[in-house]
């Protein structure tokens, strides 16, 4: 296992009382520490623009570069230092790629700012530059095929944009319907070369541990399964959680590691161990702190205390909707 984490992180404050903050993280590392997983750290390095450039274009790179003290979008401020530190950790999440290649374990990517609602030539929703997508064009001069599956509660509108007419990259969401950023249709599947490459799976308010359970068995890894990736690249956001303040889902802290942990056990028998995790959202501290430290001890094979279990969703209020995205998704894999 490897971590990859700056206190330059720590730097980054929209306002203070923005949900998404520096005590994400602190929390984090006082919970890995707590159990004896705060170990094998890497220092992130800056992205090269070149590195950026493979994702977001050469004008909204000066742009924010440029932008000064200044609110990008009524939620995404950016400050003298916004820049300086969203470019660390992008070269973070493309050190983490490389860390779990070149090393075949699994990486947990501790960066802020988060990254997935950054496309080609925008910023919101917290997010200035796309962590995951920069790796994943970075990864694709040594692997043939990387998937990216986001199980953020919020759509990765920014990572969509990036590869959706790309064949290379596969790009699987769960995410939360009507909420922010409002993309994410399940008939939106990609164009040209990418047609049939990004699957999404909107869930209606409160689906949770037996949704998910659903749509990871009859839909995300058999996709995985067919569409055979290299490399497994995973936007984990905890504000799925039924005590998250963001969204109204309801998915348990064992029903969220039950995602990872399938996660991990598909990239070691298919990836080699490839598989590598960035931080994106989940504003419940607790929360948030217990499923990223259990999630870093299944890289080991430790499995940590979970205190927020309640099941809320044994019948899965979302059946109908979820076959229907089967039935959607048949015209380009072999779904049962």
């Amino acid at each position: 296992m490897a971590i990859v984490y700056s206190d330059k992180f720590l730097e980054h404050v929209q306002t203070p009382t923005h949900p998404e903050s520096p005590q994400r993280l602190m929390a984090i590392c006082d919970s890995l520490e707590s159990n004896g997983l705060w170990k094998d750290v890497i220092a992130p390095r800056d992205a090269t623009t070149k590195e950026l450039e493979k994702v977001h274009n050469h004008d909204y790179l000066g742009f924010l570069d440029r932008f000064g003290e200044r609110a990008l979008t009524m939620d995404t401020l950016v400050h003298k230092d916004t820049f300086s530190i969203a470019r660390l950790a992008a070269g973070g999440g493309i050190m983490a790629a490389e860390t779990a290649w070149e090393a075949k374990k699994p990486v947990m990517a501790l960066l802020r700012p988060p990254g997935h609602h950054s496309g080609p030539a925008y910023g919101m929703g917290f997010c200035y530059l796309n962590n995951i997508a920069i790796a994943a064009k970075h990864m694709l001069e040594r692997a043939k095929k990387i998937a990216i599956v986001d199980i953020d509660v919020h759509h990765g509108n920014g990572t969509q944009d990036a590869f959706y007419g790309d064949s290379k990259v596969l790009y699987v969401s769960t995410h939360q319907r009507y909420i922010f950023p409002g993309t994410g249709h399940p008939n939106e599947v990609g164009e040209g070369d990418g047609e049939g490459f990004n699957v999404n799976i909107p869930m209606n308010s409160p689906a949770g541990d037996a949704s998910f359970d659903l749509a990871h068995r009859r839909i995300v890894l058999p996709i995985l399964h067919e569409f055979r990736p290299e490399m497994l690249l995973v936007s984990i956001g905890t504000d799925s959680h039924y005590k998250d303040p963001l969204a109204s889902l309801s998915l348990s802290s064992k029903g969220h590691v039950e995602v990872i942990a399938g996660l991990l056990d598909y990239a070691k028998k298919n990836c080699s161990d490839r598989i590598a995790f960035y931080l994106e959202g989940g504003y419940e501290l607790e929360t948030l702190s217990e499923i990223v430290t259990h999630a870093v001890g299944l890289f080991e094979g430790k499995r940590t205390l979970l205190k927020h279990n309640d099941v809320r969703d044994t019948g899965c209020m979302e059946k109908d909707d979820i076959l229907s995205i089967v039935q959607l998704q048949k015209s380009y894999w072999k779904l049962d």
